[in-house]
């Protein structure tokens, strides 16, 4: 599963950048209003058809196939295939992709690819988390590093919110916190910086879809963090009505998190 997601991101990845270093490209509504391009619909074509080669008993839910999102299974994979497509028309680099297995509610594997950033970053075989450094071959794994939630400093907590969607209740919900540091990043690489020790905490005051979460999920918990709702700070789960998610925070274990 690690050799298959992490070919597909790299392949997917190559094909975003195709697209985002051309000179143009279309942008068109979805039925919800949210942005769709042609590196969407690639990406999301070669990811599907890969996962469905290599696991033809497994359910696949993908952002970009309506039809996915009605149905369901105790285990699944779930890809967004450009999360950040905002950020990849503003051309700012924080999009990634995001390839997940969830297995009975808990994201258990995923990968994290930012191609315009070059970092890459997804579980092993026993679920713990490790950043490859590039360049990247796509059919041999190169160097990793494991990763590790830090310990944090309630006194001055680095907090990450994101680029797109930060609004007044997320600022109010931050100001609860001594924090010495605010980044802001696009995409599902809020969940990597906490796992990679550069941010504790990054709360999501706002509305997300599982294929947004569910591979930065995976590897956030295999740093040792943990993702909770943001009403009652019990564990976020998976396979919901929908594939719609609840408020949540991300946060490193130590992060004193305060009431919603």
């Amino acid at each position: 599963m690690t050799a298959v997601f992490r070919k597909l991101a790299l392949d997917a990845g190559d094909k975003i950048m195709e697209i985002y270093d051309a000179d143009d490209f279309d942008v068109r509504a979805k039925s919800d209003e949210s942005p769709v391009t042609a590196a969407d619909e690639a990406a999301d074509a070669l990811i599907s058809a890969g996962l469905r080669e290599a696991f033809p008993d497994v359910l696949l839910v993908t952002e970009e196939q309506a039809d996915t999102h009605s149905e369901s299974a105790a285990n699944f994979l779930i890809v967004d295939p450009l999360d950040g497509t905002k950020e990849f028309i503003k051309r700012r680099g924080d999009f990634t992709v995001n390839i997940a297995y969830v297995e009975n509610g808990t994201p258990v594997r995923g990968v994290v690819y930012a191609p315009a950033k070059g970092r890459m970053f997804y579980t092993d075989a026993d679920g713990n988390t490790v950043e490859e450094e590039g360049p990247f071959d796509h059919d041999k794994q190169g160097l990793t590093k494991p990763l590790k939630v830090k310990t944090p400093d309630n006194d001055a907590l680095i907090v990450v919110a994101s680029k797109s969607h930060r609004d007044q209740a997320t600022d109010d919900y931050i100001s609860k916190y001594k924090t010495a540091d605010m980044t802001g990043a696009g995409s599902s690489l809020k969940f990597c910086l906490v796992a990679a020790g550069e941010a504790d905490l990054y709360p999501r005051l706002g509305r997300t879809m599982e294929w947004d979460t569910a591979a930065g999920h995976a590897v956030l918990n295999g740093a040792g963090g943990a993702v909770v709702r943001f009403d009652d700070h019990t564990h976020l789960t998976y396979g919901k009505p929908i594939y719609e998610n609840p408020f949540f925070i991300a946060y490193a274990p130590g992060v004193e998190l305060k009431s919603a």
